[in-house]
Parts: structure tokens; sequence; C-alpha cells
């Protein structure tokens, strides 16, 4: 059957060419070390990146789950707090395979200046060396860690949201059902950026993206095999391990989901924004048309970036509630 793939917007299509090279490697267990320094050299360090700013920058290790090694935390508080402020957890991407945290500082110190929040970035251990359960349960440490320390934070325990793009949603989404079931953190919201939540490849956008884009249905094979070698695809695929696998999505804290709808992730994200609904639950979805995978991050200053920017901060505002409150 041929799937014929929804178009990038003409406006942004010359920058996949930037983006992803022709000779770019693909992902396999050889080329994972080199794609991992290239990334860690590609981002500076947190203070680095804030610079001048009025954000204070703080790099923690903290205790990881039970049995395992310790985590480590950057921490993003803004100087002129008023009372306990609002926490943006966040979990960074990077197809469960690649990626540091220090990748989305930027998108953190513009969410700390502009709504006075705490962020606390958190790093976790990467498949396949370390396949599931070992990236989620690191990733919910974490966040148990910051709500028990939530005085010392700065930070009002009951306005925590879990956030991350791509792995990072998918691993959000998954945290918040470990909440949920585990009597954890009560979350205020869970911010869910085109999140990786569906190991099964089986919808028509999960195939729609054979070799096209800034993530391919190759690469997501390939995260999904790392993080769950043979039992991928099968029923033995837990939904702490792929969320869109869960039977039962109510009871969970309000979510805003965003995707392109150029992109695989796109069929997945929708239906479990619908299955969230079906529950009686709270979601926002929004599908930017003829954006491609991780848009906001590769053009900021396209128009339609811009306005998904300002759509987020207004659903972070609702769920949070003003600073100082």
């Amino acid at each position: 059957m041929t799937h014929t793939p929804v178009p990038f917007d003409p406006e942004i299509e010359p920058a996949l060419a930037r983006i992803v090279p022709p000779d770019a490697p693909p992902f396999t267990p050889e080329t994972i070390p080199a794609m991992r320094q290239a990334m860690a050299a590609m981002f500076p360090a947190a203070a680095e990146v804030v610079g001048d700013a009025p954000v204070d920058v703080v790099e923690r290790t903290i205790p990881g789950p039970e049995g395992a090694p310790d985590l480590e935390v950057t921490i993003l508080s803004p100087r002129a707090a008023d009372g306990p402020a609002p926490c943006l957890y966040n979990i960074h991407g990077g197809g469960m395979m690649v990626g540091h945290r220090n990748m989305d500082v930027p998108r953190l110190l513009d969410l700390v200046l502009e709504l006075g929040v705490v962020a606390v970035n958190v790093e976790y251990r990467l498949a396949p060396e370390h396949p599931h359960p070992a990236p989620v349960e690191d990733c919910y440490a974490g966040l148990v860690w910051t709500v028990e320390h939530a005085a010392e934070l700065g930070v009002d325990p009951d306005r925590v949201v879990v956030m991350g793009g791509s792995a990072g949603g998918g691993l959000s989404a998954a945290v918040a059902l470990m909440a949920r079931d585990r009597g954890g953190p009560a979350l205020a919201g869970q911010l869910l950026l085109c999140p990786m939540i569906d190991d099964t490849n089986t919808t028509v956008a999960s195939h729609q993206y054979r070799g096209l884009g800034t993530w391919t249905r190759e690469s997501n094979e390939a995260g999904w095999r790392s993080l769950l070698g043979d039992a991928v695809g099968t029923d033995a695929v837990s939904p702490y391990a792929a969320p869109a696998r869960a039977t039962d999505l109510s009871g969970l804290p309000p979510a805003f989901i965003e995707v392109g709808s150029a992109e695989p992730f796109r069929d997945e994200d929708t239906q479990y924004a619908l299955r969230i609904w079906a529950t009686g639950g709270q979601a926002e979805l929004h599908v930017w048309s003829g954006a491609f995978h991780g848009f906001d991050m590769y053009v900021p200053e396209w128009h339609v970036s811009r306005t998904a920017l300002e759509t987020r901060n207004s659903w972070l505002r609702r769920v949070l509630g003003p600073v100082g409150a």
C-alpha cells in the first residue's frame, strides 16, 4: 500500500536540507556513540546559555531509583521569585538513544523568564545500554525528588507540570501514568510535545515518513528497538515504555499535546488525546499544519513556530495560575 505523506510547508522545506543532509548516518548501535558526542558538542552548558539573564543555575546530583546510579539535574530559578513558584519538570528528547538535558535549556530559559517558573531538567540513562525500564524509572525518581524537595527549590508542589519533546514527551506521559498508578506526585499537567508513545509503528503517519523529515520511520524503529529489544511490537510492552499501550487513560492530569501534521507521530498523538477525552479527561490538542518533527526547535522563526509557542504558554498560564498565587 502506498502512503502519500502530508507535505511539509514550503516555507520550511528548504531547512530540511540543512537539518538532515543527504549523508546523515542512520541510527545504529555503531553510530549512536558518535551521534551522542556530536550532539553534546552542539549544546553548551546551562550557565553559558543563561549568561546575564536574571536566572540562577544550579547543577545537582540527586538519588536515582533504588539500586541505580545517581541522577544529574539542572535547576533554573528566577531571581525575582515572590514566594513558591510553579515548576516545570523537563525530560529531554533523542529517541531514547541520544540527547542531553542541555539541548532543552534555551526552551526552558524562555519559560522561566516568561512565566516565572522554576525548571528542573533531568538527565536519564539511555538505551540500548540501559533499556526499559531504566529511562522512565530515572525520570520518575527525579520527579519524586523534585516534589519532596519543593520547599528547598522554591517550588509549589501543587503546581508541577511534567514536560518534554519527542522521547521526552513519551517519558513525560509515562511518568504521569506512573504517578497516577503509584499514588505519587499529583501533577498539575503534562506538556507533551510531539511525544513518542507508540512502539508498534502501525499508524498511517508512521508509514508516511519513511526516509523523510527530521525523524523518519527508520529512526523511530531504531529508537524503539533500542529501548525494548525483541519485545518491540509485542503484547509484552509496558505502558510505562509506550504510553499508547495503556488501557486506562482516566484520572490523568490535564494534557497539552502538540504535533506536526507532517511527521510520524501525528496519528498516535492525536489518538492519545481522543482516548483521554473518551474517559472524560482534559486534553488540549494542536496539530500544526505542514510542520515536521521538532519544528519549533529547528525553525523557531517560522510563523507557525511562534504561534505554537504562544499557544503553549497560554495553556501553561491557565494550568499553573499566576506566579506567587
